[in-house]
């Protein structure tokens, strides 16, 4: 009961602070609809300054470091929020002042069981960067290597804790009260949330995707990752060599270095080919922080916190897919999607070619500059509801990438385009470099492990029919007791929070009362 309440003082908190930036419509239109919410709509300011998406990025701001952390994975579900919304929240800024130096040390030598000094010759306490979960440090190592040094924060998963179990609480909620909204899968959102922060908290995950995507680059002369020191990497230190370069934003700086924006701009694009196409390993977090230009030109990428994969048969649908829109065959984009199981047999092809039309040529038929098909793949997930489609969270994390990619792309060369760069490495790939064994091998794996699993499935369903035939059809009384109240559990909740409401304007008033 006690944690009840305070999840319900922390949630008027959060109605509050939503209404401070008039965004709790959001949630009406959403579906969400009950008497509690109504009451902090009248309440709201009608701040029509920005946009609803950018106002609700200000108001998960104001909420601290896990609602920023939840609004930047929901900016890649485009097919929840809606994608001019999920575009304002791919912008938030993961950013926190710097702790401590006492703090910094104490957790490097905790974690490396020395003195700091037997680490590092240099080591700069002023933070260069200062985000929710680290903050990053520049080093020399013993052997004289320059260094950038990844901390996590002092006790930064109990903070995380606490909020991840108010979003369960919301969730159960949400299950338990918004029946329309139960296809957005509440809990599962908040599951695959805890997993990926769970993992950003744990540095040495970081460091293997890092390892990874260098060897995937191994001979590359235009794109590279730092070198993992794991000597000096544990669960809360991430230790990388340092890199120097020009952001791959700052167009200016890169003209005045002598280098050709088209040129990195080309590298880019074929760098996201070779981790999406040919590796199925990409760097998911592309944003100009995150990205730069070393003075010969390569491009060098940082932060490995955040990457997506994408197995063989994904990539080749996936690219089949991006073709077809290219070359506005809407008939085979449709057929893709039947294929490869994502739209339910019994629709329409023909109905699913013409949403698919419907919605890319406004964005074809666009300057090939202005052209996203990021945004194109958006607006798929949009409509993929109507068609029952089974939205694949590998490709949403792509979508956001995609998103980024093509903003960085119109500032390097706003006459260019970077899909239209691609598009003849995606044709190539497909006609040729493609394995189409791989995809036989895999498929024979699945049907291998299916044949494996038949024994004991009929096993268990033999058994389970032996005991519906001698027992019959079960029912636990507490089971139709939970029935008959279902229904009136969302009244009661509401009435719980009304109460605890109407007390705290009544204290409130009583307050200010006396003051007077």
């Amino acid at each position: 009961m006690v944690k009840a309440f305070k999840n319900i003082r922390r949630l008027i908190f959060i109605f509050r602070t939503l209404g401070k930036y008039n965004v709790l419509s959001l949630l009406k239109e959403a579906g969400i609809s009950n008497n509690i919410l109504n009451v902090f709509v009248l309440i709201s300011k009608k701040n029509l300054k920005y946009n609803p998406g950018k106002r609700l990025a200000m108001a998960l701001e104001e909420l601290g470091p896990t609602f920023i952390k939840l609004g930047q994975a929901l900016s890649t579900r485009s097919d929840i929020c809606g994608e001019e919304i999920a575009s304002e929240l791919s912008k938030l800024q993961d950013k926190l002042p710097a702790f401590s130096k006492e703090n910094v040390k104490d957790i490097i030598e905790s974690e490396m069981g020395k003195p700091i000094e037997e680490c590092f010759t240099e080591f700069n306490w002023e933070a260069v960067a200062a985000a929710s979960i680290a903050q990053v440090h520049f080093a020399i190592t013993l052997e004289g290597c320059e260094v950038a040094v990844k901390v996590l924060r002092p006790n930064i998963e109990k903070a995380f804790k606490k909020d991840i179990d108010l979003f369960y609480w919301i969730a159960q909620l949400i299950e338990n009260t918004q029946q329309d909204l139960r296809r957005l899968k509440p809990f599962e959102i908040i599951e695959t949330f805890e997993t990926t922060i769970h993992q950003e908290m744990d540095l040495r995950f970081e460091a293997a995707a890092a390892g990874e995507l260098a060897e995937n680059f191994i001979d590359d002369q235009d794109f590279g990752v730092p070198e993992v020191d794991w000597s000096l990497t544990s669960k809360r230190i991430l230790t990388l060599k340092r890199v120097d370069g020009i952001s791959i934003g700052d167009t200016a700086s890169i003209k005045r270095a002598g280098l050709d924006p088209d040129e990195i701009l080309s590298k880019a694009a074929t760098a996201l080919f070779k981790q999406v196409f040919r590796d199925g390993f990409f760097h998911a977090d592309q944003h100009p922080g995150n990205i730069f230009v070393s003075a010969k030109g390569r491009i060098i990428a940082i932060d490995f916190g955040i990457m997506g994969r994408l197995d063989i048969k994904t990539r080749y649908y996936l690219g089949q897919m991006l073709l077809s829109f290219l070359n506005r065959d809407y008939t085979r984009v449709a057929e893709l999607h039947f294929e490869a199981g994502y739209v339910p047999s019994n629709k329409s092809v023909r109905s699913f070619a013409q949403a698919c039309r419907s919605i890319a040529e406004p964005i074809l038929g666009k300057p090939q500059n202005e052209i996203s098909i990021a945004r194109l793949l958006g607006y798929l997930f949009q409509v993929s509801k109507d068609f029952q489609m089974e939205v694949q969270p590998q490709l949403l994390l792509l979508q956001k990438t995609m998103l980024t990619a093509e903003g960085v792309g119109r500032k390097l060369s706003p006459k260019a385009n970077i899909w239209l760069l691609a598009q003849p490495l995606i044709e190539h790939w497909v006609e040729n470099d493609f394995n189409k064994e791989s995809i036989f091998i895999q498929s024979t794996k699945e049907i291998a492990d299916k044949i494996k699993s038949l024994p004991k499935t009929l096993s268990l369903l033999e058994k389970n029919i032996k005991t519906l035939s001698r027992e019959g059809l079960k029912i636990h009384p507490n089971s139709l007791k939970e029935f008959q109240r279902k229904n009136s559990r969302k009244a009661s909740f509401e009435k719980l929070i009304l109460c605890f409401l109407l007390f705290s304007l009544a204290s409130w008033g009583y307050f200010i009362y006396v003051i007077l």
